[in-house]
């Protein structure tokens, strides 16, 4: 009897022993019986393994990952895992500090570094200010739910003293700047805290928003040159607002039918089937703007040939655009950060093609005039 048990052992290490050996290296047995794992010759392993068995990646949502756990949900209350915002408010600035350029020259790379820093910490701060109003409507609606506010990871005092650190690093960058610019720069806080109660009281919360994201094509420009020029700040500032009510209005779609539910406004529910029209005509109010500019600030080809580029993309992405499907308005909405890009690259490479101002040169000019 103790012959056949020890045989019945034997036989029972041998077949667990041939499965260990045909499981992939780094998987437990269970896990691969349990999700019907492909036979080792199909197996690949999807990314290398980093500390603690996670898969190592730099996407800013790894990053917020990997911080301490209870700066995370201050990182996330920053939005920054999802950085397309802070991309979508720090755009604007880089035109218009690349604009402000010398002629045949790189824009200033210190201004762009130092508006940078400040569309972090004021993206940051809109979004705080934004979960503060909204933590009530946040815990209805199922995209918003795990929000650290609405998900009672940090209280409203909490949000409220990481608030006041955020605006005072963003007051430091803005102190960096000219006294035109600070004056400037601060006139838009009023904007900052009053944008997320729109939502409330009007089906236009979107054109509040590009009225908010935009004000860096006023800012960069005053910060290189002193002040604004109106003939090429206002049509630019214009542009961009047109841009955010395209990029918003396809990511207000998302939350279309929550927002119905609990009475909150958005361009979505105002164009609702007719968006596609409506974004066709912000399209082509953003592409003559931004020829104005060009024509004002007398840009070169590269320049327009960025705005073609520019057209061809909008055109795509609105004839493509599924408003009932939210994965496709997300993606659609992340593209715009290529618009963004696109437009910065022309202006610079417009800019480049201009002749300097050399002493020759304005000499020549001079005589000219005379």
């Amino acid at each position: 009897m103790l012959a056949s048990r020890a045989a019945g052992l034997s036989r029972g290490l041998g077949t667990v022993t041939q499965a260990w050996l045909r499981v992939p290296r780094g998987c437990s047995p269970a896990l691969v019986r349990e999700a019907g794992a492909p036979p080792t010759g199909d197996w690949r392993p999807s990314a290398r393994p980093g500390p603690r068995g996670r898969p190592l990646s730099l996407s800013a949502a790894a990053v917020v990952d990997s911080a301490p756990r209870p700066l995370q949900p201050y990182l996330r209350l920053m939005r920054l895992d999802k950085p397309i915002g802070t991309w979508l408010l720090y755009l604007p600035c880089t035109w218009s500090i690349s604009l402000a350029a010398e002629p045949g020259c790189f824009p200033d790379w210190y201004m762009l570094s130092l508006f940078g820093t400040g569309a972090v910490l004021m993206r940051g701060a809109g979004c705080t200010i934004n979960d503060i109003w909204d933590r009530d409507y946040d815990k209805k609606v199922s995209r918003t739910a795990n929000r650290p506010i609405a998900a009672g990871d940090i209280s409203t005092f909490q949000s409220f003293v990481f608030l006041g650190g955020q605006l005072t690093l963003a007051l430091g960058v803005l102190l960096c700047l000219n006294y035109y610019s600070i004056a400037l720069g601060a006139a838009s806080l009023l904007l900052v805290i009053t944008y997320p109660l729109m939502k409330r009281i009007t089906y236009w919360p979107q054109l509040a928003l590009g009225l908010t994201f935009n004000w860096g094509a006023l800012l960069g420009w005053s910060a290189i040159k002193g002040s604004c020029d109106p003939s090429v700040c206002l049509p630019l500032y214009f542009s961009g607002i047109m841009w955010t009510l395209i990029y918003d209005t396809i990511y207000a779609h998302q939350d279309k039918k929550d927002d119905a539910l609990i009475g909150l406004k958005s361009t979505a529910l105002r164009f609702s089937e007719n968006t596609k029209q409506w974004l066709s005509g912000f399209s082509l109010a953003m592409l003559g703007a931004l020829g104005l500019v060009g024509v004002n600030c007398d840009q070169t080809a590269p320049y327009y040939a960025a705005l073609a580029a520019v057209g061809a993309h909008l055109t795509h992405q609105i004839y493509t655009l599924d408003i009932h499907r939210p994965e496709d308005c997300w993606d659609k909405f992340v593209s715009n950060r290529t618009i963004g890009l696109i437009l910065f690259l022309g202006i610079v490479l417009g800019n480049l093609r201009k002749e300097k101002k050399t002493e020759e040169t304005k000499k020549k000019y001079s005589w000219i005039l005379s």
